[in-house]
């Protein structure tokens, strides 16, 4: 054994602490009785890494921690499936999973169909009340819809890690208030103001958030028909995209930090429209809106407020946009918005992909200021030298 696989097995949450989360989390109800543990595998097109290998790991270790506190929590099954990985985050689920008892770090796609016992997942999803989804590939976009049509509440676990144990540990009550703090602005403003400083340039954006309403995902997943993320802990809004009878106002320049290079990307009515900066990974971005328009969609203004709990990035979107700051690309649907994959050419090319503005992660940017208009003319300042003054 690896000295990595042997840091793998030692960091993980006790059969006690797993059920502490699973109380303050989904605080369980005596029809919750059906718990599914959903991960994705690697196929042809895709190949595995040792973060997912040991994800599926974590999956399963899970599973053995459940059968310590099930009865204890009320569940009469607990399980562990698999399924086809999307090739991309938010991607529809497949029709099928699968489920397998060999040792989760070796499952695959041409192993699960050769040796695994397949199931519609609808159906399957249909049968469960709580869900923990550690994926490679984000499946939070479908499982808010299904959830939606189904009833089930789902954590949603894209890219989770060991690293971000500790981040399953904090109390998620205080979270919740620090997000509705957010949120409760967020319903109230018609536009969010920011001003991006990159090497003394200042770049001025402004987000319409006319007709819309502020999400709050807290880490509490308490309601039937919820999926959110876990970790947790943001307050966000979709824009609004123009699909009513007047365009939208979210317009200005968006920088992004790529490595060390800066993409400046061009906004107006509310889709990236052109790349102005110059740099090979400029021409990269600058292809995909030519190949795929609602690629440029601005889909999210997130607000992320972990990091006064202690919690440092890890360099995992899941757990890193919980931090600060962060501006999503791409399908918008599964939070209320317009832009959904029947918009994209191919679907192969469904994303919604979210740039965070940390300075551990972008450190050429600093969000200088960040206020919240109102419609009777006040602005609120949150945010000032990338750090919040609420």
């Amino acid at each position: 054994m690896t000295d990595s696989k042997k840091s793998f097995s030692m960091n993980n949450l006790t059969a006690k602490e797993l059920s502490d989360l699973v109380k303050l989390v989904f605080a369980p109800r005596s029809e919750d009785r059906n718990v599914l543990l959903l991960t994705d595998v690697p196929n042809q097109s895709v190949q595995d890494i040792d973060a997912w290998r040991d994800r599926r790991r974590i999956a399963q270790e899970w599973l053995t921690l459940f059968s310590d506190i099930c009865d204890s929590l009320g569940f009469e099954k607990i399980e562990l499936a698999y399924f086809e990985n999307s090739g991309s985050d938010n991607a529809n689920f497949p029709q099928h999973a699968f489920f397998w008892r060999g040792a989760a770090e070796d499952a695959n796609f041409s192993l699960l169909q050769q040796e695994g016992q397949r199931f519609d997942l609808e159906t399957k999803l249909s049968e469960t009340q709580i869900i923990f989804a550690p994926t490679h590939f984000s499946a939070t976009a479908p499982l808010k819809l299904l959830a939606k049509q189904l009833g089930f509440r789902a954590a949603s676990m894209p890219g989770f890690s060991r690293a971000m144990i500790p981040a399953l540990s904090i109390n998620y009550e205080q979270v919740h208030d620090r997000v509705m703090k957010i949120k409760t602005r967020l319903d109230e403003a018609t536009g969010i103001e920011m001003v991006f400083e990159v090497d003394n340039t200042t770049y001025d954006f402004f987000v319409d958030i006319r007709h819309r309403s502020g999400h709050a995902s807290s880490g509490l997943i308490r309601e039937p028909g919820t999926a959110w993320n876990l970790p947790s802990g943001e307050s966000f809004i979709v824009p609004y995209e123009g699909e009513l009878a007047e365009a939208s106002k979210t317009e200005g320049l968006l920088p992004v930090q790529f490595a060390h290079e800066l993409v400046l990307y061009r906004i107006s009515a509310n889709r990236a429209v052109a790349v102005e900066s110059v740099g090979a990974q400029a021409e990269i971005e600058r292809q995909k809106l030519r190949d795929e328009p609602a690629y440029g969609n601005i889909a999210e203004i997130g607000f992320g407020v972990l990091e006064p709990f202690g919690i440092k990035p890890v360099g995992v979107v899941l757990l890193d946009e919980k931090l600060s700051l962060h501006i999503a690309f791409g399908r918008s649907d599964h939070f209320g918005g317009a832009t959904s994959p029947d918009e994209f050419r191919d679907p192969k090319n469904v994303v919604h992909i979210d740039r965070i503005y940390l300075r551990e992660l972008q450190d050429r940017i600093v969000v200088k200021t960040l206020f919240f208009a109102n419609p009777d003319g006040r602005r609120e300042l949150i945010m000032a030298d990338s750090k919040y003054t609420i």
